[in-house]
């Protein structure tokens, strides 16, 4: 199993955590949720729990709920600007399908 960082990622990650003068790492995470039934969630890490998954990719502490795992493995973590718009974006292998607004996925 394993999660990655692009390098676009990783320095925004690494910027954001360096001007808010804390934190581990980036987590990753999946809810139920949308019109396709599963919703990213990406927040910053204080503190990792014991179940945690720990990725290591350009420097950047992944982390992830054992329960996310199952549907985030060989995930690629991206961050992109586009004209005016600007986020991170999940390059997800097991999504089957995206809701046409983007904000939910099927696996």
């Amino acid at each position: 199993m394993a999660i990655t960082i692009t390098q676009a990622a990783a320095d925004h990650v690494t910027n954001y955590l360096a001007n808010r003068g804390e934190g581990e790492g980036v987590r990753l995470g999946v809810r139920t949720t949308g019109c396709s039934g599963m919703a990213y969630i990406l927040e910053f890490v204080d503190k990792i729990s014991a179940d945690d998954a720990i990725f290591d990719s350009k420097g950047v502490k992944v982390v992830i709920d054992p329960k996310s795992l199952l549907y985030l493995d060989g995930t690629e973590l991206d961050y992109a600007k586009e004209g005016l718009n600007e986020g991170f974006q999940f390059n997800n292998p097991n999504a089957k399908s995206e809701c046409g607004c983007g904000e939910s996925f099927n696996v």
